[in-house]
């Protein structure tokens, strides 16, 4: 494959995408520093391309317009789905990468054919990439819908998600969508039930075992346990597709730093201290679970969780058996496969507007 230098080099995050895309689907996490150095030779080859074209023998309009859409468009957008809670911390730091890294179509020549093999008429390659995103992201609630069908599931959330064992919800990312009135898209983030869980030290079968109990906000812990971040596997990733600051992260993947409690002030077994009830009120309150505690408490935000959606997933979880979830788009592999589509083929958009006769 022969290329210029610069393009060359852009290759190399194809491996780099590859391996955070393995990295959503298995945690949801991807480390910032996984960004850092393709963000530095992002920047050298713009400049590099920059001061190529601009003391060539033309004047480069095209690659300047070019480029300026690629930063001043699909950068700001990426940032403004994060804004509004459409992409996660990583998603959105990997679509701003992109739109550094590849403003414009790169070329690679093989003996017989030059790649990507159908460019857009725009020439932004970020746009392309976004595009052929957006497509892949597409098939996923449809192979969802065939699975589900193949298995004899019949349900309102069929096409977005897949019933799950309760027991077994703990060890899964996603989100309900079930409450005690059926169905619904904004049901409990798994994530912020499982920082729940930890920060009161209680596991899911406990809570299962004596609801009663752990809904009396009597039995909350005087000195919560930190809540981390919701992660199955802690390791120091920002989480992908959630809305925590990276700040509110775990750093380090072990013990928090700035833990609220020492190992000897620890409860593990959800007990309650004996000024527990002065500390969060009695079985009267009106904040069963003590959810509203719980998020006033932790630092930031649980992705969103608000104390209505804490209760109502608490109370499906402890009288269902099997739940339906919504995994949700691991989004990073959806670009994955939009980056190597764009490489290897094109604008698929593009070209299946010019089929119908649109572009």
């Amino acid at each position: 494959m022969l290329g210029s230098i610069p393009d060359l080099l852009r290759l190399l995050a194809v491996p780099v995408f590859g391996w955070a895309a393995y990295r959503d689907v298995k945690t949801r996490r991807v480390p910032n520093r996984a960004w850092v150095p393709l963000a530095a030779l992002a920047v050298v080859l713009l400049l590099w391309d920059s001061y190529t074209v601009l003391t060539g023998p033309t004047a480069g309009r095209a690659f300047l317009l070019r480029v300026a859409i690629s930063l001043g468009f699909v950068a700001p957008l990426a940032y403004g789905f994060w804004l509004v809670g459409g992409f996660g911390g990583a998603d959105a730091k990997a679509f701003m990468l992109v739109a550094v890294l590849f403003p414009v179509y790169p070329v690679y020549y093989l003996p017989t054919a030059a790649l990507p093999l159908e460019p857009s008429a725009l020439g932004v390659f970020s746009l392309t990439i976004l595009s052929n995103t957006v497509l892949a992201g597409v098939v996923y609630p449809l192979g969802v819908a065939v699975s589900n069908l193949a298995r004899g599931r019949f349900s309102l959330a069929m096409f977005i998600g897949k019933p799950v064992a309760v027991d077994a919800v703990p060890e899964e990312y996603g989100r309900l969508l079930e409450t005690t009135d059926g169905f619904t898209r904004s049901g409990l983030d798994i994530d912020a039930l499982r920082m729940y869980l930890q920060w009161r030290g209680a596991t899911l079968a406990e809570v299962r075992a004596d609801p009663d109990r752990h809904r009396d906000p009597d039995s909350l812990p005087r000195v919560p346990n930190d809540p981390g971040d919701g992660a199955i596997v802690t390791d120091g990733g920002e989480p992908s597709d959630a809305r925590r600051t990276s700040s509110e992260s775990r750093s380090d993947g072990g013990e928090p730093s700035d833990a609220r409690r020492t190992s000897s002030e620890s409860r593990s077994d959800g007990g309650v201290s004996p000024d527990a009830a002065t500390e969060f009120g009695t079985a009267a309150t009106a904040d069963p679970w003590g959810a509203e505690r719980f998020l006033d408490d932790i630092e930031g935000s649980a992705y969103g969780t608000s104390p209505e959606q804490l209760r109502e997933g608490l109370e499906v979880l402890v009288s269902e058996d099997e739940v339906w979830i919504s995994p949700g788009i691991p989004f990073l592999v959806p670009m994955f496969a939009g980056l190597v589509v764009s490489l290897v083929y094109g604008d698929v958009l593009y070209a299946l507007l010019g089929l119908v006769g649109v572009a």
